[in-house]
């Protein structure tokens, strides 16, 4: 392992994803446990939404405003992505749902239940190329004590993933075996699904990988194994690169994988990372949502957002 001020280095070509002048900066603090880092640039107004779920607010960065509240309260927002057609999509907690945020600023239920059932607590949600929508539940925000939420009684017999069509009204679950599912990203070619199972953070025991499954026919998934295991601390949100590098939260971290599993190399944060997005005008500027704050970093890389 070579060292330099920030990171860790495992292998060159982590090294290469580093500038000159790679340097962690943070953008904002405050919060309580920040999560869910969606980026936005339209029309040159660029902007990064997060949510800070025991405070239920969503928060707005820009380079030109600084620091807002964009809405509280939120209903405990969690995870957040944009659909294909740009729009704010999020988890929440407190409404048990994942919502939808129009054009006009009108906030709208996209799903919020499977088969008459409430779902837990949406965590993480993303899209698919083809317009279908693939979205963790845990049960976080109803656990008896949870500061992200209301304590709930189950109505639903586990923590799933699911996935929805829009175009059909279709809902299915496709993983019935996760602890506590939560963060999830395609590869770059859609042929499989990565999701972290955060079940550690209620039993010492518990998991804290990241699985990997095959996507058969666009709609199922199989083949279920873990791709790698995270510490300190679990894998909670994460993106891909335009590499098919893996950008997974941890404790002390954000940790660079290849999609086969190889550990390239860590960018050190000084607090509990939940998640991050690529931004910025080349999409070479990677949010970090970690405990109280917001970080961003610049790297000589590319991001896979959507749309």
């Amino acid at each position: 392992m070579q060292q330099r001020d920030g990171f860790e280095i495992y292998d060159q070509r982590f090294e290469r994803l580093l500038l000159p002048d790679s340097k962690l900066e943070k953008l904002a603090d405050g919060c309580i446990w920040s999560e869910g880092p969606v980026y936005f640039d339209n029309d040159g107004d660029e902007y990064v939404l997060w949510s800070d779920i025991p405070n239920n607010r969503m928060m707005r960065w820009s380079p030109t405003d600084g620091v807002s509240v964009f809405r509280q309260p939120c209903n405990y927002t969690n995870g957040n992505t944009r659909d294909p057609q740009g729009r704010l999509v999020t988890c929440e907690h407190g409404g048990r749902r994942v919502s939808r945020t129009e054009d006009d600023g009108t906030v709208v239920t996209v799903v919020d239940n499977y088969n008459g059932r409430r779902f837990n607590s949406p965590n993480d949600v993303v899209f698919k190329s083809d317009g279908t929508m693939w979205f963790t539940d845990p049960s976080y925000g109803i656990l008896a004590g949870t500061k992200e939420g209301t304590p709930s009684p189950y109505e639903l017999p586990g923590d799933f993933v699911y996935r929805f069509d829009p175009a059909t009204n279709d809902l299915s679950v496709v993983a019935r075996d996760f602890v506590k599912p939560n963060g999830l990203a395609f590869s770059l070619d859609e042929k499989r699904l990565y999701i972290s199972d955060t079940g550690k953070s209620h039993d010492p025991h518990g998991p804290h990988h990241v699985r990997v499954f095959d996507v058969i026919d666009g709609k199922t998934l199989a083949n279920g194994r873990v791709h790698c295991e995270i510490n300190p601390g679990a894998a909670d949100g994460f993106r891909f690169d335009y590499n098919g590098f893996l950008y997974i939260s941890s404790a002390d971290s954000i940790q660079v994988y290849t999609e086969s599993g190889e550990q390239l190399g860590k960018i050190l944060v000084p607090e509990v990372i939940a998640n991050c997005t690529f931004g910025g005008v080349d999409k070479n500027r990677l949010f970090i949502t970690a405990s109280s704050s917001l970080y961003a970093i610049y790297l000589n890389t590319r991001g896979v957002q959507t749309p």
